[in-house]
C-alpha cells in the first residue's frame, strides 16, 4: 500500500510539472489595462498554523491588489452561518465592496459559503444557485456592467466527490446558456485536478476549456493540486493566471489565491479563438 500511495503521488507531481509552462511576468498583462480577477478559498480564516486570523485573511486579499475577488468559505458552515470577515474593513483598506445576497442567515455574508466582491461597477443582476450533489454547494451568478463592458461572473466552491462536480458542472453549464452574449467567468475552488477526460470538469466543454490557465494552488504551503481555477467563454478572455504565492499567503490558508487577467474587449469582438494564456507563479519565493 505504501508503494502504491508513493508512485500516486509521484505522479501527481510529474502531471502537474509536465504541464507546468514557462513563467512570465504578470505586469504585463495588468499594464494592458486587464481586469484583475481572483479566486480565493479562505479555509474559514483557518491557517495553515490552525489559527483562526480574518485580519490576516484580509490582509492577503489587499495583496491580491484585484478589481474582483471570488471568495469560498467565507462563512460558518453550520449552526447561524455567520460571516468571518469584517467586510467594513475590506471596504475602507482593499476599497472593495460585498456583492448584496440574500444569505443563510443575517450575519452571514455569502451563498454556501460563496463571496464576490467588486471594486467598482454596477450589479444588475444576481442569481443564488443550489448546487446538486451530496454536500450542500452553491454558486453566485452575478451580472456586472463595468467600465470597460458587461460580464457574468459564477463563483462557485464544487463538491469533494466526482459525480457531485459532474452533476455541478452541468448546472453552471446550463447557467451560462443565458448569459445574452456576456463574456463570462467560471471562477472559485473547482476540487479537481485530473485533467481530460478523467476531470469531472470535462463536463465544462465546450462552454469552457478546463485544460487552460492551470496553475498549482493546494496545499498552500507546497502546491501541488490546480484545485482553484479562472475559466473563461469566449476562452481567449482569460489573458495571463498566476498564483499568489507570498509569505503570508501561505500561512492564512491551505489554498493559495490564484488570480488573472481578463480582456473585456475580447469579449466584445466574440472571438472564440484560443489564444495563448500567460501562466505565472507571482509573489515572494
Amino acid at each position: 500500500m505504501a508503494k502504491n500511495q508513493t508512485s500516486l503521488s509521484a505522479g501527481i507531481v510529474a502531471a502537474i510539472r509536465k504541464r507546468r509552462p514557462t513563467v512570465v511576468s504578470r505586469e504585463a498583462a495588468v499594464n494592458r489595462g486587464d481586469i484583475v480577477i481572483a479566486s480565493y478559498n479562505i479555509h474559514k480564516c483557518v491557517g495553515t498554523d490552525g489559527r483562526f486570523d480574518p485580519g490576516r485573511t484580509a490582509q492577503v486579499i489587499g495583496e491580491l491588489g484585484a478589481d474582483i475577488v471570488a471568495l469560498q468559505e467565507a462563512d460558518q458552515r453550520f449552526g447561524e452561518r455567520a460571516g468571518l470577515l469584517d467586510l467594513e474593513h475590506l471596504r475602507r483598506e482593499a476599497h472593495l465592496v460585498s456583492v448584496p445576497i440574500s444569505g443563510f442567515s443575517t450575519k452571514g455574508h455569502g451563498w454556501h459559503g460563496n463571496v464576490l466582491l467588486l471594486r467598482e461597477g454596477a450589479v444588475s443582476d444576481v442569481q443564488q444557485l443550489k448546487l446538486p450533489g451530496v454536500e450542500p454547494r452553491g454558486a453566485l451568478v452575478v451580472d456586472l456592467d463595468l467600465k470597460m463592458g458587461p460580464l457574468r461572473v459564477i463563483a462557485a466552491h464544487l463538491g469533494l466527490l466526482r459525480h457531485s462536480r459532474a452533476q455541478q458542472a452541468e448546472a453552471i453549464i446550463e447557467a451560462a446558456s443565458d448569459a445574452g452574449g456576456r463574456p463570462t467567468l467560471l471562477i472559485g475552488d473547482l476540487n479537481e485536478w485530473r485533467m481530460g477526460k478523467r476531470s469531472s470538469l470535462s463536463f465544462l466543454s465546450p462552454v469552457f476549456d478546463p485544460s487552460h490557465a492551470t496553475v498549482a494552488s493546494f496545499p498552500s504551503r507546497f502546491p501541488l493540486l490546480p484545485l482553484d481555477r479562472v475559466l473563461g467563454n469566449p476562452h481567449s478572455l482569460v489573458t495571463s493566471v498566476a498564483v499568489h504565492d507570498s509569505p503570508l499567503a501561505r500561512i492564512a490558508s491551505d489554498h493559495l489565491p490564484v488570480k488573472a487577467s481578463i480582456d473585456l474587449k475580447v469579449g466584445r469582438r466574440g472571438d472564440h479563438n484560443n489564444e495563448r494564456i500567460e501562466v505565472s507563479r507571482a509573489g515572494s519565493a
